[in-house]
């Protein structure tokens, strides 16, 4: 594989040679991996190299949902070539994501040359223990949202995320017929997609997905194949799900939504004099607040079908699912 791409790679950074090829990750289901290289003479010490090699078709499952994870799979690989194209550039200092220098397609793959946000100073990775940490994911993605409210995702998918309903219909069907949530999936999409404040999501907020500088106090992001439009709770949601525990939800939750609307405020399109057709700042919010239980019940349909997960019935993941039944029963 490497000295496909090698030359390429040499001419993007000016750098006289590749001393190392460290492997990091193998990417979901084999599509690929990704490396650290290690360079001599160029304007960078190393780079990321995320190499996506699909699978050939012949050792794919044969059933119509293998096809349909396929091409999801392929075009979650393409949604992050535009973003990096065309989207990523209009991003702010206070969003910091790992640098683009090059995209590559060639023989059914693409390959992306990021920057090494390791020797940039995000070497650090999540603790849910650092409440630093998670105060600054909320943040990061509170100005991700601000900045794009109400754009429309041209080239991204039209639904941000990687598990709503449209394309997560297998799952919706081996759901355990008794689940409170399967007769609700599609009103409780319905409420998420008709959301009045549409914005950009990342679609895959996961503390894996986010780099940590040494003090914990700012993040950058990683990995976007599933941004794209939609209601900016399902991102604060599954963040909040990987990077908090139960008790910690239900000790903190409200004064951690607190920090993430704080700080949207503070980026709220229009402050400063700017003319803004955004709307009104308190008219999000309270939308926002009625939407994220809704962005809950999601998640769990989702973990239901994909995982079997057993209904919740108790802590704070059953809250958020019981007010949600109480609304729309």
């Amino acid at each position: 594989m490497h000295h496909d791409v090698e030359p390429w790679i040499l001419e993007m950074t000016g750098a006289s040679r590749i001393s190392r090829w460290e492997k990091l990750q193998t990417l979901w289901s084999g599509y690929g991996q990704i490396w650290r290289v290690s360079l001599q003479g160029g304007r960078a010490e190393s780079m990321i190299v995320k190499h996506v090699r699909p699978p050939v078709v012949e050792n794919l499952p044969t059933e119509a949902d293998g096809d349909v994870s396929h091409q999801r799979k392929l075009r979650s690989y393409e949604v992050e070539a535009n973003w990096y194209e065309h989207w990523s550039g209009k991003l702010t200092d206070g969003c910091r994501i790992a640098g683009c220098d090059g995209i590559s397609r060639a023989d059914g793959g693409i390959v992306f040359l990021l920057e090494d946000l390791d020797a940039a100073g995000f070497a650090s990775r999540f603790s849910s223990a650092d409440a630093n940490t998670v105060k600054a994911g909320l943040e990061w993605l509170a100005r991700f949202h601000m900045r794009f409210l109400h754009c429309q995702p041209a080239g991204l998918w039209e639904t941000g995320s990687y598990w709503h309903l449209a394309t997560r219909r297998q799952e919706w069907h081996v759901m355990a017929d008794h689940h409170p949530l399967k007769p609700l999936a599609t009103a409780i999409d319905e409420q998420l997609s008709r959301c009045r404040f549409p914005t950009i999501i990342h679609g895959d907020a996961k503390t894996d997905n986010f780099c940590v500088a040494p003090d914990g106090r700012s993040v950058a992001a990683v990995d976007f194949q599933y941004v794209g439009g939609g209601c900016a709770m399902k991102d604060v949601v599954y963040f909040l799900e990987s990077a908090t525990g139960d008790s910690d939800r239900q000790s903190q939750g409200d004064s951690l939504l607190d920090r993430y609307f704080a700080e949207c405020r503070r980026h709220w399109p229009g402050n400063g004099g700017e003319s803004s057709d955004a709307g009104d700042f308190d008219d999000f919010e309270s939308e926002c607040r009625r939407l994220y239980v809704f962005a809950w019940a999601d998640f769990e349909r989702f973990l239901a079908g994909w995982c079997r997960q057993p209904i919740a019935t108790r802590g704070y993941r059953f809250s958020m699912m019981q007010r949600v039944m109480n609304e729309l029963r």
